[in-house]
């Protein structure tokens, strides 16, 4: 998880992905994850000579957000009633 977080942090502006303080260790496995975020719609690349600037494209996490509020208020009421049946049971 924190390779991605790293991705998506260093993708937040448009980047140069041979860029050296991009951490990620090794060519490869790096531009496959940004081609992956390229797939997935969260990044663009543009390229310049040998050089592939991304950029996130925050946008495209709006399905996602929607989504995780939606569970999060099923899952806040699911826990809500547990909360009331433990008490029940603890009389």
């Amino acid at each position: 998880m924190d390779l991605v977080r790293e991705l998506i942090e260093y993708v937040k502006h448009p980047s140069v992905s041979t860029d050296p303080a991009f951490k990620v260790g090794m060519t490869g496995a790096r531009e496959h994850i940004c081609g992956l975020l390229k797939q997935a719609g969260l990044v663009r690349d543009r390229h310049e000579g040998r050089q592939t600037h991304y950029s996130a494209q925050l946008g495209a996490l709006a399905p996602l957000i929607d989504w995780t509020s939606q569970m999060a208020g099923f899952w806040q009421n699911r826990f809500d009633h547990l909360e009331d049946l433990l008490k029940r049971m603890d009389q």
